[in-house]
């Protein structure tokens, strides 16, 4: 919580970021540029979007099935999309859907997007690989901009994602997470314990001295 309040409410820095998010802005990661809208969630300014994007660059993803459930901006669908992947991108921001479909097309890349609350509207149990980057800090989302940040004050949007989560674990897929050092790990790591899931931290990178973590999800054997 130390790092919520010193990055979400700085006077200082919510004037900042509203400064500079009041128009579409421009990312991009190698030649995969996109434009961001003020109300998805900002790759620019966070360090989480570019470490999964480094952790999959090197991924053989010919040909495979992947889903970015809550795509955000959606590079990553778009990086995905580059290494030969079929994509499925969700989201609960249609805003975001939006961007990434225009996104997609300048950039000649293939994403399908659905608008989905979760796994609520994705009837495709077979991916092969699934990434999330979640919503962490406990407190209840005021608009669709803030459910990219905040997970409920008794972590809800976690409670609802490894409950339906367990359905989507099969033997042969991959389920990566990354988290934060600044959110509550074992409050998290209790919850997926709770629907028979397990998290393992297979890498981690520290930025401007804060950690994250990508974490690969596994069912409990019993």
């Amino acid at each position: 919580m130390r790092e919520f309040i010193k990055k979400i409410t700085h006077p200082f820095l919510k004037l900042g970021l509203k400064l500079f998010y009041f128009k579409p802005r421009k990312y991009c990661y190698e030649d995969i540029c996109i434009k961001v809208h003020p109300n998805v969630f900002p790759p620019h300014l966070t360090l989480s979007t570019k470490i999964l994007l480094d952790f999959i660059k090197p991924i053989e993803l010919e040909n495979k099935t992947v889903l970015e459930l809550g795509c955000g901006s959606g590079i990553i669908s778009l990086l995905a999309s580059k290494k030969g992947a079929n994509v499925l991108a969700s989201d609960i921001n249609k805003t975001a859907l939006k961007f990434l479909n225009e996104n997609a097309e300048k950039n000649k890349l293939s994403v399908t997007t659905i608008y989905s609350d979760l796994f609520d509207s994705i009837e495709n149990s077979t991916f092969d690989f699934i990434i999330i980057n979640p919503p962490y800090y406990p407190k209840s989302p005021k608009n669709i901009k803030e459910q990219a940040w905040f997970c409920g004050e008794n972590f809800e949007y976690f409670e609802s994602l490894f409950s339906q989560l367990l359905n989507y674990k099969k033997t042969s897929n991959s389920i990566y997470m990354i988290l934060s050092e600044d959110c509550d790990l074992e409050r998290i790591k209790a919850i997926a314990k709770k629907n028979n899931l397990s998290m393992k931290c297979v890498a981690q990178k520290s930025v401007i001295k804060e950690i994250n973590y990508i974490f690969i999800i596994d069912k409990i054997e019993s």
